[in-house]
C-alpha cells in the first residue's frame, strides 16, 4: 500500500530525512516512532503530497506522490498534528465544507457525514461551536475530516499529544476500530501507543531509519540472554552460596515471599548459569520459576536512537529491516 524507497529531504544542507527505505502493506498499522526533530513529520508530509522529497520514490496505492499527487490525495486520510480546524464553524458546518474539499458525491455526502459522525463519536456535538470543544473532541473532528473521503490509507501524526489521560484511552480506542478497514501510519514519540497500537515499527531517528520491525521482534533484540529472574524455594538459609560460588555470577534484588525468594540472576555466559542450576538444584533448592530477562520496548528505542549508536550498525540495521 505504501512504498517508500531512498528518500532524503534537504533544507539546505540540512538533511531532515537521509535515504530512508519502508514498505507498509495493506491492512497494516505500523508505527514512525523517534524522538522530537527525527524527521517523522517530514516524511508524513512526503506521504500527503505536502512535501516533496529532494530524491527517491513513493508510492501510495501504487501511484506516485510525485507524478500523481491528486490520486495519492484522494486515497489518504491526514491528520497532522494540529488538527487543521476552522473554530468559528459548528462541526456540521466543517464536516460539509470538507466534504466539498474532498470532491465527495453529493449522493453520498450525507451518508459519509453520518458515518464519521458517527465512527468518532460526534453525534452529541455535531450542532456545536468548534471551538467550544475540548482537546479530545476537536481531535475527534481532525479525524472525522480525514476519514470523510473513505480513504484506503490514514496518516496520523501524533494524535494523542496534549491529551489528559482519559482522552488519550479514547482517541487510542478510535484508532484502533479505525485498523480494522484502514492502512494506518501512525506516527508519534510515545512508546506506549506503538505497543498499544501497532504491530510493526519503523524507528527513525536524526532522519534515518535505524530499525524496521515487529514489536514482539525489537524487543526480543534486546532480550538480555543471560540474565534471568528467578522463584526458587530454598532449602535451606544459606541458598545464596550455591549461586555466588561460582565466577561471574551475581545476585541482585532478593525478595522473601513466604517460603520463596524471588530475586534476579546474573551470569557472564551460558555455562556459568548451568553450573549455576546444577549447583542448587543439587543442594536441593526447588527453582519454581525462571523467566530470561526481556528488555522493554523504551529500552529497545533508547539503544537505537542514542547519537553514538547512529552509525554504521545503523545504517545497516536499516538496510536489512527495509528489505523485510
Amino acid at each position: 500500500m505504501i512504498e517508500v524507497k531512498n528518500v532524503t529531504k534537504l533544507y539546505g544542507n540540512f538533511k531532515a530525512v537521509d535515504d530512508i527505505s519502508f514498505s507498509v502493506e495493506k491492512g497494516e498499522v505500523i508505527g514512525l516512532l523517534g524522538p522530537n526533530g527525527a524527521g517523522k513529520t517530514t516524511t508524513m508530509r512526503i506521504l500527503t503530497c505536502f512535501l516533496p522529497a529532494s530524491s527517491g520514490s513513493v508510492k501510495v496505492a501504487d501511484f506516485d506522490v510525485f507524478e500523481d499527487s491528486m490520486e495519492v490525495r484522494r486515497r489518504v486520510g491526514y491528520l497532522p498534528e494540529t488538527p487543521p480546524l476552522y473554530p468559528e464553524m459548528t462541526v456540521k458546518s466543517y464536516l460539509r465544507f470538507i466534504s466539498d474539499i474532498r470532491e465527495v458525491p453529493a449522493s453520498r455526502r450525507n451518508e459519509r457525514i453520518n458515518d464519521v459522525v458517527t465512527r468518532t463519536g460526534l453525534e452529541e456535538h455535531y450542532t456545536r461551536i468548534i471551538g467550544t470543544l475540548s482537546k479530545g473532541f476537536r481531535q475527534r473532528v481532525g479525524l472525522a475530516q480525514a476519514l470523510l473521503h473513505d480513504p484506503e490509507v490514514l496518516i496520523l501524526d501524533e494524535p494523542t499529544v496534549g491529551l489528559d489521560p482519559n482522552q488519550i484511552i479514547e482517541i487510542r480506542g478510535l484508532i484502533q476500530d479505525l485498523a480494522a478497514d484502514h492502512t494506518i501510519v501512525l506516527s508519534t514519540h510515545i512508546l506506549s501507543e506503538v505497543s498499544m497500537t501497532c504491530k510493526r515499527v519503523v524507528i527513525i531517528n536524526e532522519g534515518r531509519i535505524v530499525a524496521v520491525d515487529s514489536v514482539a521482534n525489537l524487543e526480543k533484540q534486546g532480550e538480555a540472554g543471560n540474565i534471568r529472574r528467578i522463584v526458587l524455594k530454598p532449602a535451606s538459609l544459606d541458598w545464596q552460596a550455591g549461586f555466588e560460588n561460582i565466577p561471574g555470577v551475581r545476585i541482585e534484588g532478593v525478595a522473601t515471599e513466604g517460603e520463596r525468594v524471588r530475586f534476579t540472576l546474573h551470569t557472564p555466559d551460558q555455562k556459568s548459569y548451568e553450573q549455576a542450576f546444577t549447583t542448587a538444584a543439587g543442594k536441593g533448592h526447588i527453582f519454581q520459576e525462571i523467566v530470561p530477562a526481556r528488555a522493554s520496548l523504551e529500552e529497545v528505542f533508547l539503544r537505537l536512537t542514542r547519537s553514538d549508536d547512529t552509525s554504521e550498525n545503523g545504517a545497516s540495521q536499516t538496510k536489512g529491516g527495509a528489505a523485510q
